[in-house]
This record gives structure tokens, C-alpha cells and sequence, in this order.
């Protein structure tokens, strides 16, 4: 695996998916033409320039806790992944966090019309889980998808992930990052149910 990937490793029937660093001025363009659409409103990035979505990522850059990456498919980008540490962040306000644990984003790339894609987001969230569960070596990852946002939650219990709380996440308002107030559905995977044995 080259030094690029974090992470990189062959799904059977599906193919061969891999995760690198987000190079926030590279990908500014996938990147923007992913959160400007319509399905990705819970992502909070509807309306905003490709210069200001660059200038949030390469900030997210300079933080210890706080990282995003992109998620490839043969090459091709299908996915932005972000990681954090939850006490690092609003949601450690919402719940016990314990040690090992760990916070996912997941924004998925927009179909393209007419391309049929069974088995495209579990083959993926598959690869996350194995990303940061084994390869960062933690015990628990926990998600914070917007309660309106049923596709994500039903995705995320599909996956195994066991809901927890509803709870709402309170409003961010510091000199370089704002996040209004979010009523999310908690939901947790531990290790021993990703991967049992």
C-alpha cells in the first residue's frame, strides 16, 4: 500500500476500495459538487463557494483531532470520510464517552443515474469500519446522523451499528467554526460485532 492510502484493501464482488488524507484544495471540486446538492443538506454545506468549503477542510487539517478523508473505488472518488475524537467534539456533551472510542461523517457520493449500486453502502461503510475499528485499533465507533436524515440512521443499523439517544447537539460559535444546534440519533459499533472471533 502506498504512503498516499491510510487504508486500502480488495471487497470481494465489489472492488477494491481505499482511503487517503482529503487534500482540501485537490479534491475542492468533487468535494463541492458533492455538498451542494440537494440529498446532502444534513451534511450543513448547501450554499456555501468551493473556496469556502476548501478554507473548512484545510482548517480541519491543522487540527489533531479532527480529520477527513476521501474514499475511492477503483480509483474513482465515492466517498468523504471525517474521523474524531469524541471528546474533542460537541457531541462528548451528549453521552459517556469511553476509552477507544471513536466519531465517523460519512457523506456518500450521489448516484449516477441509472447506475444500479446493491450492496454499494455496506460494501463501503464495510471498509470504514475496518479502517478505524482495526487499522486505528479502537473499540467503538459512534455516529451522530441528523434525526431527519432516516436513510443514514436505516443505513447505519443495517450495518449493526445499535442506536443509543436521541439527543441535540448544541450549537458551535467560535472565530473559525460555526455548526448550528442538531437534534441527532446516536448509534454506536463496537469491534466484537463488526468483526466477531
Amino acid at each position: 500500500m502506498s504512503d498516499f492510502y491510510v487504508h486500502a484493501e480488495d471487497v470481494e464482488g465489489f472492488g477494491t476500495v481505499r482511503i487517503r488524507p482529503l487534500d482540501a484544495k485537490g479534491d475542492a471540486e468533487v468535494l463541492h459538487g458533492w455538498v451542494s446538492e440537494e440529498r446532502a443538506a444534513f451534511w450543513g454545506m448547501n450554499g456555501l463557494t468551493q473556496d469556502q468549503v476548501t478554507d473548512i477542510y484545510a482548517h480541519m487539517d491543522t487540527l489533531d483531532t479532527h480529520h477527513a478523508y476521501l474514499i475511492e473505488k477503483d480509483g474513482e472518488p465515492v466517498g468523504l470520510l471525517q474521523t474524531y475524537e469524541p471528546e474533542a467534539d460537541r457531541v462528548s456533551e451528549c453521552y459517556s464517552v469511553e476509552p477507544g472510542d471513536i466519531g465517523i461523517h460519512l457523506l456518500l457520493a450521489p448516484v449516477t443515474p441509472g447506475a444500479a449500486r446493491s450492496g454499494w453502502s455496506s460494501s463501503l461503510l464495510g471498509a470504514v469500519a475496518r479502517y478505524v475499528l482495526v487499522g486505528l485499533d479502537r473499540a467503538r465507533v459512534v455516529v451522530d446522523p441528523d434525526v431527519r436524515n432516516e436513510k443514514a440512521i436505516a443505513r447505519f443499523l443495517r450495518q449493526g451499528f445499535v442506536a443509543g439517544e436521541r439527543v441535540l447537539l448544541p450549537e458551535i460559535d467560535i472565530p473559525d467554526v460555526y455548526l448550528p444546534e442538531k437534534h441527532a440519533q446516536l448509534a454506536f459499533l463496537t469491534r466484537e460485532v463488526a468483526f466477531p472471533g
